[in-house]
C-alpha cells in the first residue's frame, strides 16, 4: 500500500471503529434494558454477573453493528474529503475513483472476514453461553424474583405480593388467582409462609399459615351482588408457582441462529435423508440461517462499496446527515432480509436464494453510482 492507500485506510478505519462502537453501544444498551436492567434494579442479578452478561452480548451486537458502522465510516470520511475538495484534487492528479477505492475495498474484505467469524463462531457461542449464564444465575437463587412490597406478575395466572421476606420466610403474603380473562376469582392472604424450590418440576412451592381465602363466582367473578365465600385456615396445602415463564429449565433451547458452523453442518447431515414435509421445512430453515449469516457478512463489503460513490456525491461533512443516510440504508437492508425470512414456510418460492437480493441490490446501486461518478 502506498502513501495514499495508507492515508485513506487509516482515516476510514478510524471512522468505522468509532461508528461501530456507537451502533454497538446503542444495540447493547437496548438488549441490556430489555433483558437485564430490570433484574439488576430488583436485586435479582448481581453486578458482577450483569457485567459478565454484557460482555457476552458484545459479539451478538457486533455482528449487526459492523455493516452499519463501516457504511457510516466510509460516508463520514469520503464526505469530508469531498467537501474539502481533496477528492477533486486527487482526481485532478489523474487518480481515478476506482483507484481511490482500493484501500476501502481491502477494508471491506477484512470486515467481511471478521463478519463471517462473528456470525458463524463468536456470536453463536457467546449467545448460547449468555442464555445458560442467565438461567443458571436465576436458578441458583430463584427466590430473587420475590421482591418485598412489589406486585409480582411473572407467574401465569397469579399476582403475588409479599410485605416482608427473610430468606425463604414470608410475612403479609397476598395471592390473587386470575381466570383466563385476567379477572380475580380467588384472593389468598396469609400472615406468614415459606417458599421451597422444586428443581425437578421447575416451580416454587408455597406453604402458608394463618390463611384467609376469599372465593368469588368463577363464571362471573366481577358480580359483587353475590357474597364471596370466605374461609380461614391454620395451614394450606402447598401451592405450585411454575417458573417456566421466568427462566428456562436446565436445558436451554438452542435456536438455529445460535449454532456454530460445525454444529449447523452436523444438523444438516442429520436431516439430509428426511424427505417428509416436516423435513423439507427444517432443511429450508437451516439453509435460511446459513444464508443469512453469509449475507450479513457480505453486507459489510456491499455497504463499504456503496458508501464510496455515495459519500463522494453527497459531499457532506455533517455527522448527522451521514448517520441518517447510513441508518436509512441499513434499515432498508434488514427489513428486506426479515421480509424474505417470513417465506420460510414457502420453500417453493426459494427464500434461501431470495436472501441474495438485498446484497445484489446494494452492489447494483454501487455499480450504478460508480459509473455516474466515472462519467463526471
Amino acid at each position: 500500500m502506498n502513501l495514499l492507500d495508507r492515508y485513506l485506510f487509516r482515516h476510514v478505519l478510524g471512522a468505522c471503529l468509532a461508528a461501530v462502537g456507537l451502533f454497538g453501544f446503542v444495540l447493547l444498551l437496548g438488549n441490556a434494558i430489555r433483558d437485564l436492567l430490570g433484574g439488576v434494579l430488583a436485586g435479582q442479578l448481581p453486578a458482577l454477573v450483569f457485567l459478565k452478561l454484557l460482555v457476552l452480548l458484545v459479539p451478538y451486537v457486533a455482528a449487526y453493528a459492523l455493516p452499519m458502522g463501516i457504511l457510516t465510516g466510509v460516508l463520514l470520511t469520503l464526505g469530508r474529503l469531498s467537501a474539502d475538495s481533496e477528492i477533486t484534487a486527487m482526481r485532478a492528479a489523474g487518480i481515478s475513483v476506482w483507484r481511490l477505492s482500493r484501500a476501502i475495498f481491502a477494508l471491506g474484505l477484512l470486515g467481511s472476514g471478521l463478519g463471517l467469524y462473528l456470525n458463524f463462531e463468536a456470536m453463536p457461542r457467546a449467545r448460547t453461553r449468555y442464555q445458560h449464564e442467565l438461567a443458571e444465575t436465576v436458578r441458583a437463587n430463584p427466590l430473587r424474583f420475590i421482591i418485598p412490597r412489589t406486585f409480582i406478575r411473572d407467574f401465569p395466572g397469579f399476582v403475588v405480593y409479599v410485605g416482608e421476606k427473610e430468606g425463604a420466610q414470608l410475612r403479609d403474603f397476598w395471592l390473587w388467582e386470575l381466570d383466563a380473562q385476567q379477572r380475580v376469582h380467588r384472593i389468598v392472604h396469609a400472615e406468614n409462609g415459606q417458599f421451597d424450590f422444586d428443581e425437578e418440576g421447575n416451580a416454587l412451592l408455597l406453604s402458608l399459615h394463618h390463611v384467609q381465602v376469599e372465593s368469588r363466582d368463577r363464571a362471573n367473578p366481577e358480580d359483587f351482588s353475590k357474597p364471596p365465600l370466605v374461609g380461614t385456615f391454620e395451614r394450606t396445602e402447598q401451592v405450585r408457582l411454575p417458573l417456566d415463564s421466568i427462566f428456562a429449565r436446565r436445558s436451554v433451547r438452542q435456536k438455529l441462529k445460535w449454532l456454530s458452523y460445525s454444529e449447523l453442518r452436523r444438523r444438516a447431515a442429520e436431516i439430509s435423508q428426511n424427505a417428509t414435509p416436516e423435513g423439507l421445512r427444517q432443511k429450508m430453515e437451516l439453509r435460511l440461517v446459513i444464508q443469512e449469516k453469509q449475507q450479513n457478512a457480505l453486507a459489510i463489503l456491499s455497504f463499504a462499496l456503496i458508501g464510496i460513490p455515495l459519500g463522494i456525491r453527497i459531499s457532506r461533512r455533517e455527522t448527522s446527515a451521514n448517520l441518517g443516510i447510513a441508518v436509512a440504508l441499513s434499515l432498508g437492508y434488514y427489513f428486506l432480509t426479515v421480509a424474505i425470512n417470513w417465506l420460510d414456510r414457502s420453500p417453493e418460492l426459494r427464500p434461501d436464494l431470495l436472501l441474495w437480493l438485498p446484497n445484489l441490490l446494494c452492489l447494483g446501486l454501487a455499480a450504478l453510482l460508480f459509473r455516474r461518478i466515472g462519467q463526471n
